[in-house]
Order: C-alpha cells, then structure tokens, then sequence
C-alpha cells in the first residue's frame, strides 16, 4: 500500500471517528431529553454517520492532496 493510501485511510478514519463520537452524543441528548437512551438507535445511527463519512471522503480530503502529497515525497 502506497504512502498517500495509508495517510488518507489514517485522515479518513479519523475524521470517521470524529463523526461517530459527534452523532453519538446528539442521539444520546436527544433521547435522555425524552426519558430513556435507546442505545440500538444510538449504535445505528452512529455508525450509519460513520459510514456517511467515509463515504464523503472519497470526494477528497483537503488534507490529503494527492498532487501535494505525491510531489513532497
């Protein structure tokens, strides 16, 4: 695996995570706001964010240029 792959998957997983964790604690709010945390919802819509996230990464990451990142290394 290539230099710029390996460094997008890190950039990507991240920002992936950071989704995750943003969502999570949105749905959390909401529900404990109405009484009870149901967790599978939680759980759902998390990890659908995620998916969300690294699916728009695949448009690019302006963290990872691919020509500023081929022509530094």
């Amino acid at each position: 695996m290539s230099e710029y792959w390996k460094h997008w998957l890190q950039a990507a997983g991240v920002r992936a995570l950071k989704t995750i964790a943003q969502t999570a604690i949105a749905t959390i709010g909401t529900n404990a706001m109405l009484g009870d945390v149901n967790w599978i919802a939680v759980c759902s819509a998390s990890l659908l964010a995620g998916l969300l996230s690294l699916l728009t990464s695949i448009a690019g990451l302006p963290e990872v240029d691919k020509e500023t990142y081929v022509s530094k290394h």
